[in-house]
């Protein structure tokens, strides 16, 4: 696969502020690429699949589609699946868990590549923003430049994310547990923004992020 030259992965764990510093990078007039966003375009394209697997249980109540059922034979009509109910049904099973990232992360994988190679040919620095990029297969799926990880301590990613989400410790921790320990992540990304204060503290993360940024690629 080609070594995506210009492209810089961008990972983290739930609650460890990811989202924040790509929004940051995009007011530095950074390209960024949003796994999640094609993530969510992808299930919606292959809802009839993913309820084929799991069981109607996982379709919001309220989106009902009577050609949906003519279309895949199941008895709902409803067409949207709610992603609450399917990661509370896949976080801490991991053989479900791999059978949704074998229907979706191909599709994801594709799509992602294939804007990436679009952003290649300005020669300018971008980013994939992509949690689950090392347990997704890391530079293997997605040959990029680098890796920059945001990063937090567990603890302080499970406060952020009970109080954002309002979800019980026991629902976090198994999100947590489903990826790989931030702890090694740090270890093996190429850059490190640290967020573990408040907005400013990483506003000022990121902008030394940029600089340093700036100065590492810029004979690439």
């Amino acid at each position: 696969m080609e070594t995506l030259q210009y492209a810089i992965a961008l990972t983290g764990c739930i609650g460890s502020g990811k989202s924040s510093v790509a929004s940051l990078l995009k007011l530095h007039g950074y390209k960024v690429i949003c796994a999640d966003t094609i993530a969510h375009e992808v299930l919606e394209s292959c809802a009839g699949e993913v309820v084929t697997r799991f069981g109607e249980g996982i379709l919001q109540e309220d989106s009902i589609k009577q050609d949906f059922a003519n279309k895949t034979g199941a008895k709902a009509t409803n067409t949207t699946i709610d992603r609450k109910k399917l990661g509370a049904l896949v976080f801490g099973d991991e053989k479900a868990r791999k059978d949704l990232e074998s229907i979706l992360h191909p599709k994801i994988q594709e799509r992602i590549l294939t804007q990436a190679k679009e952003l290649e040919k300005s020669r300018v620095p971008y980013f994939l923003d992509i949690p689950l990029f090392f347990e997704s297969g890391a530079k293997a799926r997605y040959p990029v430049a680098f890796v920059a990880v945001v990063y937090a301590p567990r603890e302080l990613c499970l406060a952020r994310v009970k109080k954002r989400d309002n979800l019980d410790e026991k629902s976090i921790n198994a999100r947590l547990d489903s990826q790989i320990d931030i702890e090694k992540k740090r270890e093996l990304a190429d850059f490190v923004i640290t967020n573990t204060n408040d907005v400013r503290e990483l506003q000022n993360a990121v902008e030394d992020f940029c600089t340093h940024l700036a100065r590492f690629t810029q004979f690439l």
